[in-house]
């Protein structure tokens, strides 16, 4: 289900809808593409097709599973900041990376389903805020992200 689904649809479908849309838009970016492609640095930061997933994936945990689950990046297993959460090791592959993506998407799904958007979750170390917020600011960060992802795949195939 697309955002022009669900155009008279209650605010929380919609905003499902938009988060669900940008989570398939940026792991579409890879496809197609070998893994060196998919690992190919076109600017002078760390940001790579692969990498802006593997960042996405990392800010969704923190933000459904930190700040709404309530459990800390150390226990998650999760980087500190987002400057590393870009960073790809040698084992990461675009299967691995996508598998990992849709787990943290499911993990977030489940994390959230119980909750009303006006609900205060409290787990982020920043200080409490409702998951309308949370929804907010992911959708802000995947639409940016998928974005950034969009120009580098246009540059990888222009090669």
């Amino acid at each position: 289900m697309g955002s022009f689904d669900v155009p008279l649809d209650d605010e929380r479908t919609q905003l499902d809808a938009f988060i669900e849309e940008y989570r398939g838009a940026i792991e579409a970016t890879l496809e197609g593409l070998t893994e060196g492609q998919a690992r190919r640095r076109l600017v002078s930061s760390a940001t790579t097709l692969l990498g802006l997933l593997k960042h996405v994936t990392w800010m969704q945990r923190v933000w459904f599973e930190e700040c709404v689950g309530g459990t800390s990046r150390r226990e998650l297993g999760l980087v500190q900041g987002p400057d590393e959460s870009f960073r790809l090791s040698d084992e990461d592959t675009i299967a691995s990376v996508t598998a990992a993506h849709r787990e943290a998407c499911a993990t977030a799904r489940a994390a959230v389903a119980d909750l009303a958007l006006d609900a205060v979750v409290t787990g982020h170390r920043a200080g409490p805020r409702t998951l309308h917020w949370v929804y907010l600011q992911v959708l802000k960060e995947l639409a940016h992200h998928c974005g950034h992802a969009d120009i580098l795949r246009e540059q990888v195939l222009a090669d």
